[in-house]
């Protein structure tokens, strides 16, 4: 299995004590006592950052734009924030710094995996949520596989080419089925983001 490439930033106190323990860690450490850096982060997958770095103002506005996945290690009462997706709690033993690194780096790609982009918009998979500026609205399963369809098909897509690829051409089913559905879809789009070309169609089919 692949190893995470981890990039640590804090004391040379707590780079020692990771050095140390690097024949248990399960991923590959690299260190640095340096300043933070957008072109640093950027090149990394995975930054544990010492408490310490984050009292800088400046190093939170380059953490917060950063992709990387992001660990805080502490030794305070701190609270999970929508800056760090997971917290070392100092001190702590390997296999807890272990579990942290992986659970962290897991969530953070089952994230990735499940949230697409259309148009303007958010489609937050998990959630059933489709979210832009801040507004959302609730879709059902049908509708989020009807923007799948339309997304990763470039031409519009036939009534009876959607009954067949959603609907599996159930008995229950037909193409009032798919106009039904549609027409719903547009609707919460249109109440909750006034946006009637979200959805669009032709004599050939239905499309982005």
């Amino acid at each position: 299995m692949h190893k995470l490439n981890v990039l640590v930033f804090g004391p040379h106190s707590f780079l020692l004590t990771l050095n140390e323990l690097g024949a248990y860690l399960k991923f590959n450490l690299s260190q640095s006592n340096k300043a933070l850096s957008k072109c640093t982060l950027n090149d990394s997958s995975v930054l544990i950052c010492h408490q310490d770095y984050i009292n800088d103002r400046k190093n939170l506005e380059i953490l917060s734009v950063s992709k990387c996945i992001k660990i805080l290690a502490t030794n305070k009462n701190e609270k999970k924030t929508t800056i760090f997706d997971g917290i070392i709690s100092l001190p702590s033993s390997v296999e807890e710094v272990n579990k942290i690194v992986e659970i962290s780096a897991a969530k953070k790609q089952f994230i990735i995996n499940s949230s697409i982009t259309i148009k303007d918009y958010s489609l937050d998979k998990n959630e059933k949520k489709l979210v832009k500026n801040n507004i959302s609205v609730i879709l059902t399963e049908k509708e989020i596989q009807l923007l799948e369809l339309f997304l990763y098909n470039k031409k519009p897509i036939s009534k009876s080419i959607i009954l067949s690829l959603v609907w599996n051409y159930s008995k229950d089913a037909d193409t009032h089925t798919v106009e039904t559905h549609i027409y719903r879809l547009r609707k919460k789009i249109l109440d909750n983001f006034s946006d009637e070309q979200f959805i669009l169609n032709n004599k050939r089919g239905y499309y982005l």
